[in-house]
C-alpha cells in the first residue's frame, strides 16, 4: 500500500497509517498555546504542572487531537474528518517523545467513509490516549 490514498478505493481494510513522532517540545506547546489563550500554567510551565500533581507540562487535549488529525491528512491529504472520538487514559507529556499511529478498522464504499482506530503512545509504548475516527474521501 502506499503511503498515501485518494479515494476511498485506495484504502485497505487493515492497513496501517504512515506513524510519526509529532513536536511536544515545550516552545511548540507554548507557540499553540498563545493563540488559543492557553498560554499560562500546567501546558506551558513544567513548575507550574508539577504543583499541579503532574509530572511536568502536559500538552492540552484539542492538541493531541490534532496530532491524530494531522496524521489522518498526511495519509489521505483530500479526507474529511467527519468525527474523532478520544478517551485520555494519562496526559501527553511535553518535552517527551510520542508516536502518533492509526489502523483502517471499517471501509463504507458507498459513502466513501472510513473508520480508523487512532492512539497515541509513549516511549514506554504505554497508550496515553485512543480513540476511533471517521473520515469521508472522494469516492
Amino acid at each position: 500500500m502506499s503511503d498515501t490514498v485518494n479515494t476511498i478505493s485506495d484504502v485497505e481494510f487493515g492497513a496501517e497509517l504512515p506513524s510519526f513522532t509529532p513536536d511536544t517540545s515545550l516552545k511548540n506547546v507554548q507557540h499553540h498555546g498563545k493563540y488559543v489563550g492557553w498560554d499560562s500554567g500546567r501546558f506551558v510551565d513544567h513548575d507550574i504542572a508539577r504543583k499541579e500533581g503532574f509530572p511536568g507540562a502536559i500538552v492540552p487535549g484539542v492538541l493531541s487531537q490534532g496530532f491524530l488529525g494531522a496524521m489522518i491528512h498526511r495519509w489521505a491529504p483530500s479526507a474529511n474528518i467527519t468525527a474523532i472520538d478520544t478517551i485520555f487514559r494519562a496526559p501527553v507529556l511535553v518535552d517527551h517523545p510520542h508516536k502518533i499511529t492509526g489502523v483502517v478498522t471499517d471501509i463504507n464504499a458507498e459513502d466513501g467513509t472510513v473508520e480508523i482506530d487512532i492512539s497515541i503512545t509513549n516511549e514506554a509504548e504505554e497508550t496515553q490516549v485512543f480513540g476511533t475516527t471517521t473520515a469521508q474521501l472522494p469516492t
